[in-house]
């Protein structure tokens, strides 16, 4: 059978919705086992993706033989299987994270979670703070201390509402004729968001658990949706907890990217910026240049990884 190329615009787990190129829309299995150096996947196959496939005519569903090599993709630690890893998308323009200070708590160290998974591909980053009708004067100066943290090391901030519209025109301008990753935990939000930029897209949205004040999971599988204005934008499940016990320290060091940036000013070149005398990222956080909430942040972070890794290697004792 002739191979033909198109997109994974929808994954549903064991089935893929392809987009042709031909505008056809077929679904598809995988068939052989694909692996992303070496590591194991819940989700060999992302939406973003651009695959070869073959269409079985009986059918008219497709087997998908080959991945095209990806520009880029977004990968996080899969919350059902540890040792595993899923594949948020590929082959994105940007990500578009949406937060809220308020209903729900912006958790600490959230942001930063995030950021781990762009910063490795470069891809650019809007953080988007919504509902900012509810903000009092304490949530809004929260905002503008992040904001300045964020924006001081060139992630842009936005401030939206879909009550009042604030922000909503600035934020289309960023989605025009860009393929965008959205994503946030749940109940900040994001579903509300896409459908009040553009009406035609039509997600499903939930309120708030009055129960536990917590988001309720409205998407359950990624899907690549075309915005009438021009450009795509992926949607993903909405987040709870973000963790990364398949990243080394040094792999964090390297993604907070100042802390990158001053590391060849530190006395050894495997600092991690912990307990190391000399070490150029302490300076510049006593001198107010690197933000201490962030280094907190890594910390944080580094401290699970280590914990993780010790746990691993001791259970063998057992």
């Amino acid at each position: 059978m002739d191979l033909v190329e198109g997109v994974i615009i929808k994954s549903t787990g064991s089935w893929y919705d392809v987009k042709l190129d031909n505008g056809d829309v077929i679904q598809s299995r995988i068939v052989g086992k694909f692996r992303l150096n070496g590591k194991k996947l819940t989700n060999p196959v992302a939406v973003g993706d651009r695959i070869k496939m073959t269409i079985d005519p009986l059918d008219n569903t497709g087997n998908i033989k080959e991945i095209m090599d990806r520009k880029n993709y977004v990968i996080r630690q899969s919350p059902r299987k540890k040792h595993f890893l899923h594949i948020l998308a590929a082959n994105i323009d940007q990500a578009i994270l949406v937060v809220t200070v308020v209903q729900p708590k912006l958790k600490q160290g959230f942001i930063d979670r995030f950021l781990l998974m762009t910063e490795p591909y470069n891809i650019p980053v809007h953080i988007v703070f919504n509902k900012a009708d509810l903000y009092t004067e304490e949530d809004k100066a929260v905002f503008e201390y992040l904001q300045f943290v964020y924006e001081k090391i060139g992630y842009h901030c936005h401030l939206t509402s879909c009550e009042t519209g604030d922000g909503i025109e600035q934020l289309k301008k960023v989605l025009k004729d860009k393929t965008s990753l959205i994503a946030g935990q749940s109940g900040v939000g994001k579903s509300t968001l896409v459908n009040y930029i553009d009406n035609t897209v039509d997600l499903k949205t939930n309120e708030i658990s009055d129960f536990s004040g917590k988001g309720q999971h409205t998407t359950t599988f990624a899907e690549m949706f075309p915005l009438a204005f021009g450009g795509n934008i992926v949607d993903t499940p909405g987040i709870k907890t973000l963790s990364f016990n398949h990243l080394e320290v040094k792999d964090v060091s390297h993604n907070f990217r100042e802390f990158f940036q001053a590391s060849p000013n530190c006395k050894f070149s495997d600092c991690t910026h912990q307990n190391e005398p000399k070490c150029a990222v302490k300076s510049l956080i006593e001198e107010d240049a690197i933000s201490e909430f962030r280094y907190a942040n890594y910390l944080a972070i580094i401290k699970e990884i280590e914990d993780q890794n010790y746990w691993e290697i001791h259970s063998k004792d057992y």
